[in-house]
């Protein structure tokens, strides 16, 4: 049977002269930090302190001995980040180039002293460049001349922080006559049977070949066998009436162990495989229509409506981001009522236990290949590492039910057309031949289960604009960087995969990443952690078309940008799913933040949720109430994303600004499953928009202590309309009282209650102001004259009111 001895002890880090103790897996910095030899790049200004290490040579070393008894040993890394030459006791392993794919040599019977050089990734794309030409890049930075973390160069969210190292574990295998090198399970659903068709590549040693070999597949109580006399072979598993996966909220995620034994001629085993799989189909739907080229998921049967995020690497150090960590922000996700994530390409491959954690919490995932906002040489060296990480990844992520799309790039087939880089390129490759030939072909012949798509975003072909919102995929990036939020609701696109709002991290992240800074929206730590071009003034340009842009206040400042951030992605997502069945899709821009930024995130790089996280969970719920406008009016709109038809009574009150109720009326919905409702407002119920003091409220009352407040709960819903801008419209000052009172058994918890005696728009508690560990259950809230709202605090020690109502926030324009 194969033996392994992991290697992630031992090494160490050569510095100068001297050898500092290394972590593996890890990087040069996160050693250097260790030993204290570099400020955290992290904090204040301290990222331009360590930008020399990204531009140094790196050599990790370790002694290396065995004495396996078996025919052969191989030196396996999962990751090697990213221009590596190995030797051993002075003779040469082999050389590396790609970060993203994992790397075997033959060490058997050798032993001495291991010695992994790195070249600067600088250097390394400098050498590349020097044979392929030049290339234009979103970034002047030479991400598109190595595989390698393009995000590690600098992002318009990241810093530049180019790391070199052994990221993922090392191991020795040994082993004799076969291991397995491949497994890939095609798992399909047909007529009420999963089929898994198990298709196994192995490995011979020199004493192997020739050798009978025997196969055994199980998963579900379903056995296969098979004889190999070559090296590979093909088991077949039938499993009458599988338990199907389902997104969430879709149905439940029942996962099948599916376990591979490979034996020699006489039973012995040689090498097992094991993966957790699940049973169900996916197919994307291009076909044309009236509104042009359509593009929805279809998963066993049932169209979607995908509700996603996209995601970027949860560190600038991933091998620092733990299997735990990977969970806790999914869960995060989910809890936002999230079913997608987009694993963006200008990131990495993920750790298994992303697609694990996928798995099991029903978030498909839309995997990028690795190519973003660049164009990419499709010459020698480059080519040939795409096609061998295009395999390696294919082959290790296909188990995974979660997994429902390939991509093949971020923006590049957009950037060819609208970024003057045709004219540049003089007819020089620029990743074409990738995302229309290679990478479907390989998708193709290794991974026919699954759809493929060429690019984000992509019309389907040339004969439409790449961007074009009536076909394919849409990014929507004109409204953040020109124009008012309000803006998103003058198209329909048929799947809008990238769209967003800036806003900062929460108070407690800045407090931690600018110690002993006075925070202001241009201090020198804020500014360094905005790396958006104009990232501030388009921030303070889309809160002054709605506040009056306050001076010399940064609390107000903080929140009013955490609060157009959460408005502006929720008027997208409102309106565009409000239209299905002709969009089918959101996918914001962000999920979360490789480190404490600015940025278009939810969830800030300490974890804490910003309120956009809390309207996620809103305006992605399987329900929701949202009103409309329309030419002329108003439209209520009831979007019904459940399996069950809807019924219900909407309660629409026309209220005054200072608390009168001047009309009230009841409208009956009934939406049918996956299904949207639209009903105009009467007439008689429409504010008066030119006296700027009326606003309309649609409520759907259920059990919850304020009926229909913004993230009240499932039983009760609430659309509100104001006609004017905030900064024009007649809001009383606001005037509410609060209470604190503790929940009886746990110590780390408490209630707050607020009670409205005025209107009370967009209330905010800022948990983290009260404790850096406490989260509240609520995000933003608009409460109506008389109403009561309860906030359940966790991870807080003992608050006062005075200590809550520091922490409140709302509306005050009076």
């Amino acid at each position: 049977m194969k033996d392994v001895t992991q290697l992630d002890e031992g090494w160490s880090l050569r510095h100068g002269q001297e050898l500092l103790e290394a972590t593996v897996p890890g990087c040069v910095h996160t050693d250097l930090l260790t030993a204290g030899l570099i400020p955290d790049p992290f904090t204040g200004l301290h990222e331009t302190e360590v930008a020399w290490v990204g531009r140094r040579a790196w050599t990790y070393v370790r002694e290396l001995g065995h004495d396996s008894a078996h025919e052969r040993t191989d030196l396996v890394f999962d990751g090697l980040d990213t221009a590596a030459y190995l030797t051993l006791d002075g003779h040469p392993v082999g050389s590396t180039r790609n970060m993203h794919r994992r790397h075997r040599f033959d060490v058997t019977g050798r032993t001495g002293r291991l010695e992994v050089r790195f070249a600067s990734a600088y250097d390394e794309a400098a050498a590349v460049r020097a044979v392929t030409g030049e290339r234009p890049n979103v970034y002047p930075e030479p991400s598109q001349y190595i595989r390698k973390m393009a995000s590690s160069f600098g992002w318009d969210w990241g810093p530049t922080l180019v790391t070199a190292g052994i990221w993922r574990p090392v191991r020795l295998e040994h082993w004799s006559t076969a291991r397995i090198v491949h497994v890939r399970p095609l798992v399909t659903v047909d007529e009420g049977t999963g089929r898994v068709e198990v298709r196994l590549e192995a490995e011979r040693t020199a004493q192997g070949r020739g050798r009978t070999l025997r196969a055994e597949a199980r998963v579900a109580g379903a056995r296969a066998e098979a004889v190999l006399t070559g090296d590979e072979a093909v088991l077949r598993l039938e499993v009458p009436d599988p338990r199907l996966w389902w997104p969430r909220g879709y149905g439940e995620q029942p996962l099948h162990d599916l376990h591979l034994t490979l034996s020699d001629d006489e039973g012995r085993p040689l090498d097992t495989w094991h993966r957790r799989i699940g049973f169900r189909t996916v197919e994307l739907d291009r076909s044309a229509d009236e509104h042009g080229t359509g593009f929805t998921l279809v998963v066993n049967g049932v169209r979607i409506f995908a509700r996603g995020v996209n995601w970027i690497p949860d560190d600038a150090f991933p091998s620092r981001i733990t299997p735990d960590r990977y969970r806790t922000r999914l869960t995060q996700a989910a809890e936002a009522n999230i079913d997608l994530v987009r694993v963006w390409g200008g990131g990495i491959y993920e750790d298994d236990a992303f697609y694990d954690a996928c798995d099991e919490l029903g978030l498909m995932v839309w995997q990028d290949f690795l190519f973003a906002c660049s164009a990419y040489p499709e010459e020698q060296p480059l080519r040939g590492e795409v096609e061998a990480e295009a395999r390696d990844n294919v082959v290790r992520l296909m188990p995974h039910p979660s997994l429902v799309l390939w991509n093949g790039n971020n923006e590049n087939l957009w950037g060819f057309r609208d970024w003057d880089w045709e004219p540049a390129l003089a007819g020089d490759s620029w990743g074409e031949g990738y995302y229309l030939g290679l990478l479907p072909r390989i998708v193709a012949e290794l991974d026919p289960t699954r759809p493929y798509t060429a690019g984000s975003p992509w019309s389907g072909s040339w004969d439409h604009h790449p961007n074009d919102p009536a076909h394919g995929t849409h990014h929507s990036w004109e409204v953040w960087n020109r124009q008012d939020y309000a803006e998103y609701r003058a198209s329909v696109p048929r799947f809008v995969a990238e769209f967003g709002w800036q806003a900062p991290p929460a108070l407690a992240t800045l407090r931690r990443a600018l110690p002993g800074e006075e925070l202001a929206p241009d201090s020198p730590g804020m500014l360094h952690h905005q790396k958006a071009e104009d990232g501030n003034g388009k921030l303070n340009r889309g809160v002054g078309r709605h506040f009056p842009l306050p001076e010399g206040d940064f609390d107000r400042w903080h929140y009013l940008t955490q609060l157009v951030q959460a408005r502006a992605v929720a008027a997208g997502i409102e309106h565009w799913r409000s239209h299905w069945p002709v969009c089918a899709g959101t996918i914001v821009w962000q999920l979360n933040d490789c480190w404490p930024v600015t940025s278009w995130s939810a969830i800030d790089s300490d974890g804490r949720p910003k309120p956009l996280h809390h309207e996620l969970r809103r305006v992605y719920a399987d329900r929701l109430l949202t009103l409309q406008p329309v030419t002329g009016g108003l439209v209520l709109a009831a979007v019904n994303q459940a399996a069950e038809p809807w019924r219900t009574a909407v309660t629409l009150r026309r209220w005054g600004a200072d608390g009168t109720l001047i009309r009230e009326s009841v409208l009956d919905i009934a939406a049918e499953p996956r299904s949207v409702v639209r009903l105009p407002v009467p007439h008689d119920l429409l504010p008066d928009g030119p006296s700027a003091k009326e606003f309309l409220v649609a409520d759907i009352h259920g059990g919850a202590d304020v009926h229909g407040g913004a993230g009240a709960g499932a039983d009760g819903l609430r659309a509100v309309h104001f006609p004017v801008a905030d900064k024009d419209f007649a809001y009383p000052r606001p005037v509410y009282d609060v209470a604190v009172e503790p929940v009886t058994g746990q110590r780390d918890r408490v209630d707050v209650v607020v009670s409205a005696r005025t209107l009370v728009r967009d209330l905010l508690l800022q948990t983290d102001r009260l404790g850096p560990a406490a989260v509240g259950d609520r995000g933003l809230l608009t409460l109506l004259p008389g109403e009561q709202v309860r906030i359940r605090v966790t991870g807080c020690a003992t608050v006062d009111v005075e200590d809550v109502r520091a922490a409140l926030y709302c509306v005050d324009t009076a």
